[in-house]
Parts: structure tokens; sequence; C-alpha cells
């Protein structure tokens, strides 16, 4: 239950926002966390920061025309929620799925805000997206949809305004396209605008890999401070995209067994442990579906249609496809199984409930929005090196990454500590991400 005020504010969200239980969820989450500090600082309540938190600085909705291969000319919706500039720029990725509506872009980048705030960098807090499904899509489709996108949402973009990225959906293919139409419409190389790029015009090195193997490092950190570590153990992985690449290929380098991947037709369990360059050849060149990994690997590996990767007995489990994966009766049988840690590589992948369930039993669990906020810091690093039009190498990328994530975990556990809740990362995740972005308002008056 919810303080009197707290729960007047999330009433108020409820009202506001009907229909978006993704959004209700996120915030609810946050407020539950908060309870600790409310009476220690009357000054967020007497400045409403909870109410301003809550609704978002500016909602852009668009119609996103374009042309499919048949010259039939089709029609989706675009999205940005600019929520939170209170610490830098608008910065979070771009969805295209069609599952994307305005509660779901809602929920990600108020979920954004916290996460990067708990980088230590300056970048604020915003999501965007299409209900566009690049799936069977051709490339010429993709890039006419990217260019019609682009039109619209390059009006509210800029290096010091909002820097997207990447997301489900979003890849290099699709970056590669957003921006050439930025730079073609503004007549500016302005290579900060948009982060994920290739190599070759401003990207960075371990952009790619950096949610994956966030999740994977803020999981060895939960281990360590616990005297355990990921040698010898068995790994558990959803999804196969990029997060979940990265974080199998992570936590082998740790010393894990990963033996699990999946997709939405279902999972694979690899005994001998994922081939990861037969995952990659399958998931990231032929776009294929999981099935094809466990008829090419041979007899060490078997496909389960459907069902719950969850299922299968692991030491840690890394949830990295999609929100709300991993229910309370998954969370029951990991913790039956004798799971140790859960670390989220995606946005909110377990349901409140199955968050109850670790955190009663005792099992280290990394929210989403300090275990997979790798991905948006090394973003903001590539924005650092766009604006002094330098290039890092890639071991020096990944040891600012493995700090940063090092520096996430060290203040979640120490806040946790601070406001009597030892060893509860979620509340540790939200009081430290929240009282940066409050006191950074406060600073700027009612704005």
């Amino acid at each position: 239950m919810l303080d009197s005020t707290l729960q007047d504010t999330y009433d108020h969200v409820l009202r506001r926002n009907p229909g978006e239980p993704e959004f209700h969820q996120a915030v609810r989450e946050v407020f539950e966390s908060l309870e600790v500090i409310q009476n220690r600082h009357p000054e967020y309540q007497d400045h409403s920061i909870l109410m301003r938190l809550s609704e978002p600085e500016r909602q852009i909705i668009f119609r996103v025309p374009w042309v499919d291969d048949k010259g039939v000319v089709q029609v989706n919706r675009g999205f940005r929620v600019e929520y939170n500039s209170a610490l830098g720029p608008y910065k979070g990725g771009l969805r295209f799925h069609p599952s994307v509506n305005l509660g779901i872009v809602k929920f990600l980048g108020f979920e954004q805000i916290f996460k990067n705030s708990l980088t230590g960098l300056p970048i604020g807090g915003g999501k965007g997206g299409s209900d566009f499904d690049p799936r069977g899509r051709s490339d010429g489709e993709v890039m006419r949809f990217c260019q019609s996108f682009m039109t619209e949402l390059h009006r509210h973009m800029g290096e010091y305004t909002d820097v997207p990225a990447g997301d489900i959906g979003v890849g290099a293919r699709e970056i590669g396209y957003l921006f050439g139409t930025y730079k073609r419409l503004t007549n500016r190389y302005e290579a900060g605008v948009l982060t994920g790029k290739g190599l070759d015009w401003g990207g960075s090195l371990v952009r790619k890999e950096a949610t994956g193997y966030g999740a994977a490092i803020f999981a060895a950190e939960m281990l360590e401070a616990r005297d355990a570590s990921f040698e010898g153990r068995r790994v558990g992985v959803s999804g196969s995209g990029n997060v979940a690449i990265y974080a199998i290929e992570k936590a082998r380098q740790l010393g894990g067994l990963p033996v699990t991947a999946s997709d939405s037709s279902g999972y694979v369990v690899d005994e001998k442990g994922i081939d990861l360059e037969l995952l990659q050849q399958i998931k990231e060149v032929e776009r294929g579906r999981i099935a094809e990994y466990a008829e090419r690997r041979g007899d060490s590996a078997r496909f389960v249609a459907g069902g719950s990767v969850w299922d299968v007995p692991m030491d840690i489990a890394l949830p990295s496809a999609t929100q709300n994966e991993l229910d309370a009766d998954s969370a029951r049988t990991l913790v039956k199984n004798g799971v140790l840690a859960v670390s989220e590589g995606a946005n909110m992948p377990c349901t409140p409930d199955a968050v109850t369930v670790f955190r009663e039993a005792g099992i280290a669990f990394g929210p989403g929005k300090a275990a997979n906020a790798g991905g948006v810091a090394t973003s903001a690093l590539e924005m650092q090196q766009n604006a002094s039009r330098d290039a890092w190498s890639f071991a020096h990328t990944e040891e600012r990454l493995t700090q940063i994530m090092k520096n996430i975990h060290a203040t979640c556990l120490e806040t946790a500590e601070e406001v009597g809740r030892p060893g509860d990362y979620v509340v540790g995740a939200n009081v430290a991400g929240f009282r940066k972005v409050a006191d950074a308002m406060i600073a700027f008056g009612v704005i």
C-alpha cells in the first residue's frame, strides 16, 4: 500500500492516463520505493516533484505515410515522448514494433529518466517509436518508412535537445536511413544527434554489445557482493536479439555457461553452452528463427515450442526479451531451482508479482533501470566522442562501460543501505535515480 500522498498522486496518474497499464506499472513501482524518503524530504512534496515527474514535458504523435513495394500507401503512427530534461537533453531509443503505442512509449520514457540518472552522465529521459513492423519488409520499404518518420521527427531533435538511439526493431540499418534523412533535411552533419551509428560515420565501439554486457556485469557485481561469481554457473538468457546475444557473450567471458536463448516461437536449451557464432549467424545475418539453432547445432541442443525458458534449471537469469515476460509462476520455478541472481537485460521484463517473489526469497535482483543502463551509458559515450571529433578503442570504451556499471551497482547498494533497505536494488535504484533528478528540478524552479 502507498501512503496517502503517494496514493493521491498515483490515482491522479491513473485518471489522466487511462488504458496505459505498462505506464501505470512503471509509475507505481517507483512510487512504492519512494515511501522510504517521503518524510525525510518534504521539499519534494512542496515542489510537487512526483506530480511533475509523472507528466511528460512533451508528447509528440504523428502520422507516418510511406509507399510499399507494391506501390500501396501505408500509414503508421509515430511517437516521441520527451519526458524529462532536468539532467540533460532527452535520451532514449526508438522502437519499431506492432505493440508500440503511447502507453508503451511513456512507460519506457519514464523508466529512462531514472536509468539515465543512474549512469551519472548528463542525459535526460525520453523514448519514441512506431507501430511499424520491419520484419519481412524489404530494405526499400524500411528506408522509405524511416525517411517519412524522420521527416516529422527531425524538427524535434538536436544534440542539445533530443538524441534518439535504436531499440527493438531499430538497428544499424534503420539508424543509417534515419541519420541520412536528418542530414539531408537539415544540411548539417550533426553526428551527436543520433546514436547507434555505424563505426565509419560517428558510431562507437561497444555500443551494440553494451546493454547485454552491462546486464551481465551488473549480475557479476551482485554476486560478488554475496561472495559468489559466474564461474561454473549455468546462465539462462531469454531473447535472441542484440541484448541477449551480448549478455550471452559476456556471461561466457565471466566464466558462466549460457544454456538458453529464445524468440517468440519458443526456446532452445544447449547443454554444451550456446554457440554464439551460430546464434549470430541465424539471428543477425539470416534473420531466422531460434528453432534453426537446434536443427544445426546437433545433439546437445533441443528446441521447445512455446513454453517458458524459465522452466530450465539455471543459477543466473538474464531476462533480455521484452516487458512482463517473466511472471510470478516462472519466478517461483526459478527460486525452486536454486537461482542466485536475476539481472534484467530488457526493460521491465519481470512482472511486479515476479519481483515480489524474488525479493521475498532473498534473491539478488537487478531492476532494468540499473542493470540494463549500459546501453544508454555507451550512447552517451558515443555523444562524447562525437562532440570531440574522436573515436575510442574497444578496450577503452569497454573499460568506461564496466566502471559505469560498477558505479551504478555501488550507488544502488549504498542507497538501499542508507534508507534502511539493505540489499534491495529496486529501492536503491529508484531512490538514487529519483533524488538526482528531483534536486535538479528544484534548482531550476517551476518550469
